[in-house]
């Protein structure tokens, strides 16, 4: 019999795959299942992007790439990051990964050593915390209501970091909540973390191009943050690209060369074609990228409206990404034909089997009590899913 190691027994799955396989298998059988349980946009990659991987194939782009990534698609990242966001960093100084997900957790296994802490503001991004434990450090939760916008206050930082404090992860616009720390909120952030530099503060940009206000505000921007911080970006959700596998990291010369060396052992560079891809994106035309936010803005107002109108619910307005994070306590305790539904994760499996709309507990993102939304369908749906949630919270006793 096989003996699987211990860290892997004891590793989580995630909650969000595991949602939406559920639902692939309920819609396999015939079931009219609304999937809003995944963050991927429903549009497809942009016409320029897609003709750039085609030349790249004609071209023959088609061998290994050197580990952190081309050249060219570094020097586009850096070019990316002076002008979208005013921070200098050096091709050198960019790794490009297969994913933002591989980006975080090649960060994570280069700088934690065992005991070292993680603050990690909740409700976070369901793979934060499984990735800092099986890099061995300890995370340190910080939580957050709807009355907070789902913001942790400077306050809260403060009080929870030790001597054994290494890092700061957060994301903004954030997942699962699609909260934006504004540029007064991250400067208020910078303060605290200016009195101990030895903290890396790791900001999760990945929803930079879907956010709702004026601009986006990186908290690397602050005095003194860019020296000790580290930026997650890719292109996934700002230019449609979920299976194009495009993340990359901006950091200090040291952490990215131990990044390199880490990734030159297990995964190598990302994908040739996806690359070249890459330099279309960054470079090229936003255009598309500022259609999808429109769309996402208009499906956040109609999902928002809706889920509000349903008595008990409690929801923030979020500034970006493309998720509402209602609390649902008021259902909580209820019962369906006698059976109690005592947490958000019961009342998920409710309106997955009853409803056919599958939405992810926030018990996944270190909130009970609350359930993730993506409203990144179409409009028809959304009203439609709305509509089959009220009803089947209509008849809990």
């Amino acid at each position: 019999m096989t003996k699987l190691s211990q860290k892997i027994l004891e590793l989580r799955d995630s909650e969000t795959l595991a949602m939406a396989a559920r639902s692939r298998a309920l819609t396999a059988q015939g079931f009219p299942v609304i999937n809003l349980s995944l963050g991927e946009p429903d549009f497809p990659t942009p016409l320029h992007i897609q003709e750039a991987a085609h030349d790249a194939i004609r071209d023959n782009f088609t061998f290994y790439t050197p580990v952190a990534g081309y050249s060219d698609t570094r020097q586009a990242v850096a070019e990316k990051l002076w002008r979208d966001n005013q921070l200098v960093f050096s091709p050198e100084q960019i790794v490009c990964s297969t994913g933002a997900k591989q980006s975080i957790i090649n960060l994570l296994l280069c700088i934690l050593n065992p005991g070292d802490e993680v603050l990690l503001p909740a409700p976070y991004w369901v793979s934060y915390l499984s990735m800092i434990e099986w890099a061995s450090g300890i995370p340190v939760v910080l939580p957050s209501g709807v009355d907070q916008s789902y913001k942790v206050s400077p306050e809260q930082v403060e009080a929870a970091i030790t001597p054994k404090t290494k890092a700061f992860l957060f994301s903004s616009p954030c997942n699962p909540t699609g909260s934006v720390y504004s540029a007064a909120e991250l400067e208020d952030l910078a303060r605290v973390f200016r009195k101990f530099p030895d903290i890396i503060v790791i900001s999760d940009e990945i929803y930079e191009y879907i956010n709702f206000l004026p601009q986006h505000d990186s908290i690397l921007h602050c005095a003194g943050m860019q020296e000790r911080g580290v930026l997650i970006n890719g292109l996934s959700k700002g230019f449609s690209m979920t299976g194009w596998r495009f993340g990359y990291l901006a950091a200090s010369q040291e952490i990215a060369t131990a990044c390199v060396k880490l990734q030159g052992q297990f995964t190598s560079a990302t994908c040739s074609i996806t690359q070249r891809a890459a330099i279309a994106a960054l470079t090229g035309d936003l255009a598309p990228t500022h259609l999808m936010c429109d769309a996402f803005r208009r499906r956040r107002d109609l999902a928002l409206a809706g889920l509000l109108s349903i008595p008990g619910i409690r929801c923030n307005r979020p500034d970006g990404a493309f998720y509402l994070f209602p609390d649902i306590t008021h259902y909580l305790g209820r019962s369906f034909k006698g059976q109690a539904i005592q947490d958000a994760g019961a009342l998920c499996d409710y309106l997955l089997n009853e409803a056919y709309v599958a939405l992810v507990a926030g018990d996944a993102f270190g909130a009970p009590g609350c359930l993730r939304i993506s409203y990144a369908t179409s409009e028809d749906r959304i009203i439609d899913a709305v509509h089959r949630i009220a009803k089947a919270l209509s008849v809990l006793e």
